[in-house]
């Protein structure tokens, strides 16, 4: 299948290698975020900080990353994806090294906030180089291999960013993600083609502002938008709080919390390229109904009317297994509503919706619960129940998005007309 307009990527760089490069971006972004909240009561405590005072630096990133989405979104698309990239990137690496730089908490959050702003568009940037330079036909196997930097975040970095802020001080993580960054950075300016095959349809559709209200405004659009929110609600009502919840509810121990995030983003790794490649056969549609029911059973079985002796470990992974499925199917769908010359723009407000998403979750499920004197957090059967109905309520609109993508000329892979040689 050929979408017209699509980037030709030179013969000398190839898929995979392409692929491989874009999953080190999106590892490095991922685990700049990820990071912060493990190491929360290590930088509370070096800088005095309190306790309650936390949720405000993760907020204040994904928070950044949500403005900065909206505002790149109107003129990503008018620059070489590499250029726009090695910018995001080196945005990022300041932001991550001015955190093990800051003395109190207005500094932290600043830096953050700077990490944020940069972040957000990376992810954008990093998935239109994906949809740009694989065919539909391989693009869930593409996607499956980036989306795998987020179990390698959780396998790898997690961890051993928890090691070395307890042997060096919680600076010592931030400077390491940062030097990873610069390393990515020299990479992708050197291995990475130039990538400008979109920008004659980008500079041929008038007003930046006309193009992204025409986009935000297509009825498919719209879908993919409404599913993304709807995907990321289900997984941030629960993930902000199942680290408490294992520890005080379940009684897991502290020691043992590394384990956790081991075997689930292990076994997340493996899912996202089977996943991928079962996408690409069955379709996303099928997929993600069989993530969305384990998801289901999961946060039945495991958050809302927990089944005594369920072991901890099979409720961890469960839900990062059917999330994986869900997140990677949503993804490799949606990337096929934009047109090549607009997939920036609408990655860019997919990413400010994802954080907006992910940051009303986590305002939610903290109003829903409250802390008992025990310490264990009482509620959490409405925050499951809230996500079992996000979950369902995302697959009709997954299944509207796959069929209208096979038979809309503004989709950007529908499937007739790529094998006719059209495109959008």
């Amino acid at each position: 299948m050929v979408e017209r307009g699509a980037p030709v990527v030179p013969s000398a760089r190839s898929e995979r290698s392409l692929l491989f490069l874009v999953a080190a971006v999106q590892f490095v972004n991922l685990l700049d975020f990820m990071m912060v909240m493990p190491l929360g009561p290590d930088f509370a405590v070096a800088l005095g900080i309190s306790m309650s005072d936390i949720g405000l630096i993760g907020g204040s990133y994904t928070a950044a990353a949500a403005l900065s989405g909206v505002a790149c979104a109107s003129f990503l698309d008018r620059f070489d994806r590499r250029s726009a990239l090695l910018v995001a990137l080196l945005g990022l690496v300041a932001g991550t090294a001015a955190g093990g730089l800051a003395t109190g908490l207005s500094s932290l959050v600043a830096a953050r906030v700077l990490a944020g702003a940069f972040g957000g568009p990376a992810t954008a940037i990093a998935f239109s180089i994906v949809a740009d330079a694989t065919p539909p036909e391989r693009r869930g196997r593409a996607m499956g291999v980036v989306m795998g930097a987020y179990s390698l975040a959780a396998v790898l970095g997690v961890p051993v960013g928890l090691e070395l802020a307890r042997r060096g001080g919680f600076q010592v993580p931030f400077f390491a993600v940062a030097a990873l960054g610069l390393l990515v950075a020299g990479l992708a300016r050197l291995l990475l083609p130039p990538m400008r095959g979109h920008l004659a349809g980008a500079r041929a559709a008038g007003s930046a502002l006309r193009e992204l209200r025409a986009l935000v405004t297509r009825p498919l659009v719209s879908l993919a938008y409404a599913a993304t929110a709807a995907v990321t609600m289900a997984a941030f009502l629960i993930i902000p709080n199942i680290s408490a919840y294992a520890q005080q509810n379940l009684g897991y121990p502290r020691e043992r919390l590394g384990l956790l995030y081991l075997a689930g983003g292990a076994l997340s790794f493996v899912v996202m390229r089977v996943a991928g490649a079962v996408i690409d056969r069955i379709g996303a549609f099928r997929t993600s109904a069989a993530g969305a029911a384990l998801l289901v059973a999961v946060l039945y079985a495991g958050f809302h009317s927990y089944v005594p002796g369920l072991p901890v470990l099979v409720v961890f992974v469960g839900f990062m297994t059917g999330s994986t499925i869900r997140n990677i199917a949503q993804s490799t769908l949606v990337s096929r509503v934009p047109r090549p010359a607009e997939r920036a723009r609408f990655g860019a407000m997919q990413s400010a919706l994802d954080h907006l998403a992910s940051a009303l979750a986590a305002f939610l499920s903290a109003r829903m619960l409250r802390e008992l004197p025990d310490r264990r957090l009482d509620g959490m059967e409405g925050v499951a129940a809230l996500a079992i109905a996000f979950t369902l309520a995302s697959l009709p609109l997954l299944l509207w998005i796959e069929r209208r993508v096979a038979v809309s000329p503004a989709a950007g892979a529908g499937p007739a007309r790529a094998l006719r040689g059209e495109g959008a």
